[in-house]
């Protein structure tokens, strides 16, 4: 059965999939279709992560950046253009361009800029045209397909979630999972209505009486993010 930490940490699947079908049209546009496919799902699952990773909090992002769908598009045509002009794949100027301009235009902390900037360097390089490149633990650049057959290679091939697709270590879930069930069940508490009236219990607020098992709850949730790395 998926735990509710697996089911809390669905995003990135969804935005690969999302940000791969904002591309759907431009797969089959460029000559170079070799490069263009595999730099193309390089940069989609770049963008999966950094937009995703903002969720783990300070660990994620040092600040909130309003990465969007906008910067995608843009790295996508700017990729086009690049290898149409040039008789060799620009590496080095690609990841400029992403990192520096497209995606670093938003970034305003150093730190997090250097960790933009090796994420490109980690999945952008000549190495993954041989199939040779890992975006993540168990997930290898995929072969050249259509959207249907990317689609089936991250349904079949993405790797449960878990902070290793981001290059975090686990226990950064910890504060994602905490902050997660304390908004829960500050949900629950401002729902309920106060208590009025005497008798038994007057005085003490149904959030009072609740608070112990509430505790107990969170505890159990951390205690189960442990199991579930162990």
């Amino acid at each position: 059965m998926e735990t509710y930490a697996q089911k809390a940490m669905n995003r990135i699947v969804y935005t690969l999939v999302r940000s791969l079908a904002s591309t759907a049209d431009t797969l089959e546009m460029c000559a170079r279709e070799t490069e263009f496919k595999s730099i193309l799902f390089a940069l989609c699952y770049f963008h999966a992560v950094v937009c995703e990773r903002r969720k783990f909090g300070a660990q994620g992002w040092n600040r909130v950046y309003p990465f969007n769908t906008g910067d995608l598009a843009i790295s996508v045509n700017v990729l086009y253009n690049y290898l149409e002009a040039n008789p060799k794949v620009p590496w080095e100027d690609l990841r400029y361009l992403f990192g520096e301009i497209m995606y670093g235009g938003h970034i305003t902390d150093d730190w997090d800029r250097r960790l933009d900037k090796t994420y490109l360097e980690v999945y952008m390089h000549s190495e993954m045209l041989d199939g040779e490149l890992f975006l993540a633990p168990g997930f290898p650049v995929p072969p050249n397909s259509d959207y249907k057959g990317y689609h089936q290679y991250i349904d079949e091939c993405l790797p449960p979630e878990s902070p290793y697709l981001y290059g975090l270590h686990p226990n950064a879930e910890i504060e994602f999972l905490t902050t997660t069930s304390e908004n829960l069940f500050r949900t629950v508490f401002e729902m309920q209505p106060r208590d009025s009236g005497a008798g038994v219990g007057a005085g003490v607020s149904k959030e009072e009486r609740v608070k112990p098992y509430w505790m107990k709850s969170l505890r159990n949730c951390q205690k189960n993010s442990t199991c579930l790395r162990s």
